[in-house]
């Protein structure tokens, strides 16, 4: 599900707001026993799609595999009485193909680390790690609430 312009001309901070590099808070639930799992994540939105690059040994990533519905927050308060935010749901997709895992996730790091920041060995090391992943999950729903 695609932002519509309308919604976006309405509400023109949601796309600054999904531009902005803050955290997302991703929710999954482990099928078993339903206990929900919520963690801040670093995202990119490109229009369509919300990415996250994440590795296979998390948590999140053990959820996805048996229970791949998921929920995503990423929210603003300025003050008391300002606040905003984007819920999106529905089922994601977590996609192993290293050409995509490099991309994506250089994309992500950069995003919030700047270039220079992106390319320091550290993080640099994990956009290649054989256990990198990332996750996609083009929206079923999505809910937007606040004001500018």
């Amino acid at each position: 599900m695609k932002l519509t312009t309308v919604e976006m001309s309405v509400r023109p901070w949601v796309g600054a707001l999904l531009a902005q590099p803050v955290l997302a808070r991703l929710a999954t639930a482990n099928p078993i026993n339903l206990q929900p799992h919520v963690v801040p994540v670093w995202f990119e939105w490109d229009g369509e799609a919300i990415w996250i690059s994440s590795f296979d040994t998390t948590r999140k990533m053990r959820d996805l595999a048996r229970n791949p519905r998921v929920s995503i927050v990423i929210d603003a308060v300025d003050d008391a009485e300002h606040n905003r935010g984007v819920v999106f749901e529905g089922k994601a997709e977590v996609i192993s193909d290293p050409a995509v895992v490099v991309a994506r996730a250089t994309s992500i790091y950069i995003r919030y680390l700047g270039e220079a920041g992106a390319r320091k060995p550290e993080p640099a090391s994990w956009i290649v790690d054989p256990e990198n992943r990332v996750i996609r999950l083009a929206p079923e729903r999505i809910n937007v609430w606040g004001e500018e």
